[in-house]
């Protein structure tokens, strides 16, 4: 069965970086559009960041100019650069790739200390 697994969450004092990884068991090259949720406790999922084929990527205004969404076809991969983090962007953070198996990776938590 087609999956994303993720990886590269963790710790991080506030103004770190982290990138976020979710490796395909396919290619991605017949998905138009994927993206990067997050939830934080007592929160719904909100997405943070999706991309479309043409390069077009979109980013939600809590974390625009400090995150960047990237894909690597050549590794199945899907990625979130996450700088200048604050602690809230604390949550557990979701790939999504509509359409590939489930469509969701099994979630990475982030904790930004401050």
């Amino acid at each position: 069965q087609a999956q994303l697994v993720q990886s590269g969450g963790g710790l991080v004092q506030a103004g770190g970086s982290l990138t976020l990884s979710c490796a395909a068991s396919g290619s991605l090259l017949g998905f138009a559009a994927m993206g990067w949720y997050r939830q934080a406790p007592t929160h719904q999922r909100e997405l943070v960041a999706s991309i479309i084929r043409n390069g077009r990527a979109n980013y939600a205004a809590s974390v625009k100019g400090r995150f960047a969404i990237s894909i690597d076809d050549a590794k199945n991969t899907l990625y979130l650069q996450m700088n200048s983090l604050k602690p809230e962007d604390t949550a557990v953070y979701y790939c999504s790739v509509p359409g590939h198996g489930e469509g969701w990776g099994q979630g990475t938590r982030v904790t930004v200390s401050s």
